[in-house]
């Protein structure tokens, strides 16, 4: 499979299970949540088209790199909402892509959800 560790390769395991349910439209996008050792990214995908809406990260220009990564992923998902509103789209389906809802992904889906966003 290419993966080089053991916590991968289960993420992966876990990722795989967890798609075979999520699916996102045009109406309700999937919002997929990618988190590395630096930077967190977000995306608004209508799986039907396999087309992205939305991107925000917290490796963009706009965003401070001052502050601990919790405070990155809280301003990412603010933006994440702000620009979902302004392309009309107010619920999503969450994927939190095989990591756990905890830490960086937690918040950053409290502070969407605090942006206006359903899910």
């Amino acid at each position: 499979m290419g993966v080089k560790n053991k916590k991968a390769y289960s993420r992966l395991r876990i990722k795989k299970r967890i798609r075979k349910t999520i699916n996102g439209t045009a109406e309700r996008p999937r919002m997929s949540v990618f988190r590395s050792n630096k930077q967190i990214y977000v995306q608004l995908i209508d799986d039907d088209e396999n087309r992205t809406l939305v991107t925000a990260s917290s490796a963009e220009k706009e965003m401070a790199t001052e502050g601990s990564k919790i405070e990155q992923a809280k301003r990412v998902g603010t933006l994440v909402a702000e620009k979902a509103k302004a392309a009309g789209i107010e619920t999503v389906v969450f994927d939190r892509n095989g990591y756990l809802y905890h830490g960086r992904v937690k918040t950053l889906a409290e502070a969407a959800r605090e942006g206006g966003l359903k899910f």
